[in-house]
């Protein structure tokens, strides 16, 4: 386990190991399965690009050899911070594979965000778009690197046919080199031999007492995740995923989202925004079967769809993520878009609640569902930490194989937001139905600090 980071106690371990939720395979190798698996079938589009498995792969395993090449060592840790572009898998993938740990950043995140998970992390790299949306994003990671002593590799993403507006500067007077990322390609190496028990990336997260927290997923416990989730809906090799939320975040990377299709040999479509007309065209052009949007996006959506003229009739599935949406929107999306509903709610420490595609529409409109695993281990409690009986609201605390037990080199942050016995405190308000089936209903109101 990386140093600063939380393990789950060992009986913990030898029950999930048994359960056959963790199955001790990294997420970069089981990548290399799914490429003998489903080879010539296609893995990632984005606009024109079209990578089938085998070619994904191989561009993971050669920018692997690349990142090697220019001195990232296994354990360092590596801000990446893309929009939805196949260069974020590819960058990934590829850090895991050479053992280094991805630091997943939102995109919109300026200098203070970045530098504070350079410094908390002591990030060794950077992997970011050159300049996106009219911000330098090579500036700022210049600027990072001059005030402290960790930063030393960055990597950018230029726009194609875009010129380097550095000129081809490769190192500053701080000692920090600059690589264009589409030059990060060398001939394979032999693999490392990973450990799936040891941190795959950190997500970012707002936890409940609303403190910044870097969460470390380990290669078991979001392969189970995805895996779970990806069960859970039903998705195979004929499904074509949309990622229009943020890859970096849960819901489009693991809910079941691109890791979850790419474990069933399905094809993710990467969008760069929500933007209605944008997502709806992607939908009829490649036809989506399954999407993740957020309530309010949701309706910018079905607000466009009589004047889009998009062909939206692939679609079988439409899961609306994070905040609960009004019935209103459910039962409006249902009727105009001709699919199944599913809501998820999901968090970066791992929980994951959601409604089955086969159950009662009164549950998809009405709950936030059940958890995702039958090991997960709710409770609903008292602001003494008593449980409450179903229907009453509480606190909604959880363990489980794919929740984290800490977050990253954070102590103190640890003592407020677990229990003595494990259980994440979420900081939402919850009741459970007596079927089993939970519905939020609000923020725990957090303490100042």
């Amino acid at each position: 386990m990386l140093d600063g980071c939380t393990p789950w106690p060992e009986e913990f371990v030898d029950r999930y190991w048994m359960a056959g939720h963790w199955r001790g395979n990294t997420l970069d190798n089981l990548l290399r399965g799914w490429a003998l698996q489903y080879g010539p079938r296609t893995a990632l589009v984005h606009g024109d690009t079209r990578l089938t498995y085998a070619l994904l792969n191989r561009r993971v395993d050669r920018m692997a050899a690349g990142f090697r090449l220019r001195g990232l060592q296994p354990g360092a840790r590596v801000v990446v911070q893309l929009p939805n572009v196949p260069e974020f898998v590819i960058a990934a993938f590829a850090l895991m594979r050479i053992g280094a740990v991805p630091v997943l950043c939102p995109v919109p995140h300026r200098a203070p965000e970045v530098s504070r998970l350079v410094r908390v992390t002591e990030a060794a790299g950077y992997v970011g778009p050159a300049t996106y949306q009219g911000f330098d994003h090579t500036a700022m990671a210049a600027d990072i690197a001059a005030q402290g002593p960790f930063l030393r590799k960055v990597f950018t993403l230029e726009a194609p046919g875009a010129a380097n507006p550095y000129g081809g500067l490769t190192t500053d007077l701080s000692g920090c080199h600059y690589f264009p990322l589409r030059s990060i390609d060398a001939p394979p190496e032999p693999a490392l031999a990973g450990r799936a028990d040891q941190v795959a990336f950190l997500l970012l997260s707002e936890g409940a007492d609303g403190t910044p927290g870097l969460v470390p997923r380990t290669h078991d416990d979001f392969a189970y995740q995805a895996r779970a989730a990806a069960e859970a809906v039903a998705l195979t090799e004929h499904d074509v995923y949309l990622a229009a939320l943020p890859a970096h975040g849960t819901f489009a990377l693991g809910c079941p989202g691109i890791v979850g299709t790419l474990s069933a040999g399905g094809t993710v479509v990467l969008a760069e925004n929500l933007e209605p007309a944008e997502c709806l065209a992607v939908i009829g052009r490649e036809r989506v079967t399954l999407t993740s949007v957020g309530p309010d996006e949701a309706r910018l959506w079905l607000d466009a769809l009589p004047t889009a003229g998009a062909d939206v009739s692939s679609l079988r599935l439409v899961q609306f993520a994070g905040t609960p949406p009004p019935p209103e929107t459910a039962a409006r999306a249902a009727a105009a878009l001709g699919c199944r509903l599913q809501q998820v709610f999901g968090l970066p420490e791992g929980l994951v609640v959601l409604t089955r595609p086969t159950g009662p529409d009164e549950a998809v409109l009405t709950t936030q569902g059940r958890p995702l695993s039958p090991d997960d281990e709710i409770r609903v409690v008292d602001a003494d930490g008593r449980d409450v009986p179903d229907g009453e609201p509480g606190e909604l605390l959880a363990r489980g194989p794919s929740t984290v037990r800490g977050y990253y080199r954070a102590p103190e942050h640890n003592a407020r937001s677990f229990t003595g016995d494990g259980h994440l405190r979420t900081g939402h308000l919850a009741r459970r139905t007596p079927d089993g089936h939970l519905v939020l209903t609000g923020r725990v109101e957090a303490a100042p600090r």
